[in-house]
């Protein structure tokens, strides 16, 4: 009889299995439109005018990695995304998300375009000429001075990867903040931001080494923001090789 406990709790599982809320978009073309003029306003700043992608990661895309399904897309546009830019939609109702939510989903129906290039060649220029692995990793490989790269075909499109490479500035990453520290006595320190509160900071500078300062034992604190401290590779790349590069790091996905 010690069996009927088990019983018990596997039949209530079921139960909220079965019940778990199934959210239904809105589908007509009105709530589409609506949806589209919503992420306009709120969304394309960010992620680009048709959600190819910018500053945060392209929606042209049937899965995104932290919408999963409809539910967490809508937990996502309602919330926004802790320690990210993404903010919650405070400013819209219920049905405006719903509607947002819609349009964003309908990006990741279009067939997605072919980026042009060789990735072959790309991969050759990026470790070779480019000597892009000395700042950024793929898959464990490579320098940590940059942004990882390993899955960033899968976040951002082919055109917001060349504008990264000819003009840094225009597309610094989320949380690369670079910073210039100089301490009351030493040596001053410019690299990228790793943490900050109240009392210190922690910086990285471009040959992976970390710093740590107490605010305290510091004469000037200069955030730079909009800077990068990657070199633009306009002039340095043919427009042949910069496409094969960007062919290239498109090609990066999650490995499975």
């Amino acid at each position: 009889m010690k069996l009927a406990p088990l019983l018990v709790l596997s039949a209530i599982a079921a139960l909220a299995a079965g019940t778990e809320t199934k959210v239904k978009l809105p589908a007509s073309r009105a709530d589409l439109l609506r949806g589209e003029k919503l992420f306009q306003v709120h969304c394309s700043r960010c992620h680009g005018a048709k959600g190819e992608g910018s500053r945060g990661p392209a929606l042209t895309r049937p899965k995104l990695r932290h919408a999963p399904d409809d539910a967490a897309l809508l937990k996502v546009i309602e919330e926004g995304i802790r320690g990210t830019e993404m903010p919650g939609a405070g400013a819209m109702s219920d049905h405006e998300m719903r509607q947002a939510a819609a349009y964003v989903r309908s990006l990741g129906k279009a067939p997605m375009k072919p980026v042009p290039g060789d990735p072959a060649r790309g991969a050759e220029i990026y470790r070779g000429k480019g000597n892009c692995a000395g700042c950024h990793s793929i898959h464990g490989e490579g320098g940590v001075a940059g942004p990882d790269l390993s899955t960033i075909g899968e976040s951002r499109s082919g055109a917001y990867l060349r504008e990264s490479i000819v003009d840094p500035q225009a597309a610094v990453p989320e949380g690369y903040l670079l910073v210039t520290v100089v301490p009351r006595s030493g040596a001053s320190v410019t690299g990228i931001r790793v943490n900050e509160d109240s009392f210190s900071i922690q910086v990285r500078d471009s040959s992976g080494r970390s710093y740590s300062f107490w605010k305290g034992d510091i004469a000037q604190l200069d955030k730079q923001k909009g800077k990068s401290p990657m070199p633009s590779y306009k002039g340095q790349l043919s427009d042949a090789e910069l496409t094969d590069v960007v062919a290239y790091l498109a090609s990066l996905k999650e490995r499975k």
